[in-house]
């Protein structure tokens, strides 16, 4: 694994930058229901999850803000950033993590998927809990000094919500679309609709690419969801990674446990390394 990640960075440095890499994560919230899955038994699973990949970025769900801290105080080379769907520090964000040795946050902020968007905690389109996007302008620190936007969700989660799902997308890329169309984007999140239906064809559609399909090198499984189980036996690729204006050179699905066969979370975290 390492002699690829030199090969795919040689090939870089060749091309003239570094690449990045980045990093989708479903942290599973620290609820008291998930018996031996609690977060205090798991917690030291997921910080040694995140520093084994390394990412430069990483766009988490379902974080609430004990788990943030612990994780960055734990990995000291991560700040992170956002605010929670209430709009405040009490319910899960959709938090971005970045390492300040390789990026200068230049802005950021933070959208609800709703009539308001402005409006922190706003709901609409029937669904049962606020949505919400936090996103990030980036500057390399390279050479190059190359600039990008990131964008981090997690869309409604229960099967009647096939429409606000679709509404929650279509916001996100109408905000897109209005980014100058020569500025590279990440969109990462979970998606919570497996990539074979029609929302993922809606993203691609805008002109967004599947970091996934489009890697010639993939590793791990497909199928992200797992429920703690390690076996996605259905098709369950809802965690994805989109770009724009970037070159996919490598994903994997991470499905690293404990020699006891216990997971960091109930989702496997999706890396993957872009070019630009």
């Amino acid at each position: 694994m390492k002699r690829l990640f030199g090969l795919l960075a040689m090939m870089a440095v060749v091309a003239g930058a570094e690449p990045l890499r980045v990093m989708t994560f479903n942290v599973r919230y620290p609820a008291k229901s998930d018996g031996e899955n609690v977060w205090e038994n798991r917690k030291d699973l997921l910080v040694a999850a995140v520093r084994a990949a390394g990412p430069d970025l990483i766009g988490t769900q379902e974080l609430f803000h004990l788990q943030g801290e612990y994780l960055a105080a734990q990995a000291p080379e991560y700040k992170w950033f956002g605010v929670s769907r209430r709009g405040n520090q009490e319910d899960e964000y959709s938090a971005i993590f970045y390492k300040p040795s390789r990026l200068k946050l230049v802005e950021s902020g933070n959208f609800w998927l709703s009539e308001t968007p402005e409006k922190p905690g706003s709901v609409s389109w029937e669904m049962s809990l606020p949505r919400m996007v936090t996103w990030g302008l980036f500057e390399t620190r390279d050479a190059a000094k190359r600039r990008f936007y990131f964008y981090n969700t997690h869309l409604a989660h229960r099967q009647q919500d096939t429409e606000a799902r679709k509404k929650s997308v279509e916001l996100i890329l109408s905000r897109i679309a209005k980014l100058p169309g020569n500025v590279p984007v990440i969109l990462t999140g979970d998606f919570n609709a497996p990539a074979t239906t029609e929302l993922h064809g809606v993203v691609e559609a805008a002109g967004l690419k599947d970091a996934w399909t489009n890697a010639p090198v993939r590793l791990g499984g497909e199928n992200t969801f797992h429920g703690f189980t390690g076996k996605a036996e259905r098709p369950r690729r809802i965690d994805w990674i989109f770009t724009r204006e970037m070159r996919s050179l490598m994903a994997e699905t991470m499905e690293q446990h404990s020699p006891e066969g216990k997971y960091p979370s109930d989702h496997f975290p999706i890396l993957a390394v872009l070019d630009f």
